[in-house]
């Protein structure tokens, strides 16, 4: 029934079958959030998420059908948004459709935002039992990489590369033009690194051109952020593109309890090599700021098998589930897809591939 579902993307503290017009508590802000679905199979109005702190693990899309609403505010323009997010289920696919606003305040005043927040309608479709595939797919531009289930998209490359860009711009200074053409260029900046100013509010999170907030990395919401004080693992947070969950970041690793979980990326040592066909970054060059591999840009990064607990993509297998994990450090939640990527996912259009292939600055 609807009430055990929408319980579980809620987080509902006791036993599913417990659950039927149960309150449970927002962490945040510790408002109350009823869930008055009638203990029958009586429609309902959707379950308030505002700033809910997920808890089900389950891998399943099909676990979360139901229909969400969140109260948020637009920080730096004073504006109330309404987030709508629903999840339904055909057959062997969910769909997730959303108009894209988070379920948590958004544009506090760190930010630094190129485009106001609008509502933008988002439909995605995912297998509700994916599998894996033979071989690892890599991240492309025009490809929303995730879906959260607060209903916001995950974009984690820029169409922002060195020496690359649009004539009259400052060489590293480059947010835009740095296309599909250039998918192996190691000098992509990385929108989640200190060094460079994507303009992102404290969610990690900023928009496209067409209104669309998306995250970069970590959404800094969705589940418990310390995982020192956390006593179970994390959540499922959302779906990647190919159908697979994404977790939070805290694990159970059986030996030592809840710990954070650890990428098999690390910086490469010393200083930036040459890579034929591409401009080696220069520090003092525009905002570079060294000629080592700092991690400002993607290609600074190096995967080690086994160094970390996650492979390749950034994810892996627990109690047989398969999922990517949200990290600290590089490559943030996403790195290549283990399953095959749905259709709904990649930009219809050119018009849909410019509004992905946005600038990051003023």
């Amino acid at each position: 029934m609807k009430i055990m579902l929408a319980s579980l993307l809620l987080g509902c503290i006791t036993l599913m079958s417990a659950c039927g017009g149960s309150t449970t508590t927002d962490t945040e802000d510790d408002t109350p959030i009823t869930d008055n679905t009638p203990d029958d199979d009586t429609p309902a109005g959707p379950t308030d998420i505002t700033d809910a702190i997920l808890t089900s693990r389950s891998g399943s899309c099909e676990e979360y059908v139901g229909s969400y609403e969140s109260s948020v505010t637009d920080i730096q323009n004073s504006v109330s948004f309404m987030g709508d997010f629903t999840i339904s289920v055909s057959g062997t696919t969910c769909t997730l459709a959303s108009n894209n606003v988070p379920n948590h305040n958004f544009n506090d005043n760190s930010a630094d935002f190129a485009t106001d927040t609008a509502e933008i309608a988002k439909s995605f479709t995912i297998p509700t039992n994916p599998s894996l595939a033979g071989t690892t797919t890599e991240l492309a531009l025009g490809t929303t990489n995730a879906i959260l289930l607060n209903g916001v998209v995950l974009d984690i490359l820029p169409a922002a590369c060195y020496g690359v860009g649009q004539p009259g711009q400052t060489l590293g200074q480059e947010k835009i033009d740095c296309g599909p053409d250039q998918i192996n260029n190691p000098w992509r900046y990385d929108p989640m690194s200190s060094l460079n100013g994507f303009g992102t509010d404290i969610h990690n999170a900023h928009v496209q051109p067409d209104g669309t907030y998306h995250y970069h990395g970590n959404p800094v919401a969705l589940f418990a952020q310390d995982c020192t004080t956390a006593t179970t693992a994390s959540a499922v947070i959302g779906f990647a593109a190919d159908g697979f969950p994404v977790f939070g970041s805290c694990i159970d690793d059986g030996n030592d309890g809840v710990r954070q979980v650890t990428s098999s990326h690390a910086l490469k040592s010393g200083a930036r090599q040459d890579v034929s066909g591409y401009t080696t970054p220069v520090s003092g060059v525009g905002n570079i700021a060294s000629t080592n591999y700092d991690g400002q840009f993607r290609g600074d990064y190096e995967y080690t098998a086994n160094s970390g607990d996650l492979d390749e993509c950034n994810g892996m297998t627990v109690d047989g589930q398969y999922g990517y994990y949200v990290t600290s450090t590089f490559p943030w939640m996403i790195n290549c897809y283990k399953g095959t990527v749905q259709s709904s996912f990649s930009a219809r259009n050119a018009k849909e591939l410019e509004v992905m292939m946005h600038g990051h600055s003023h």
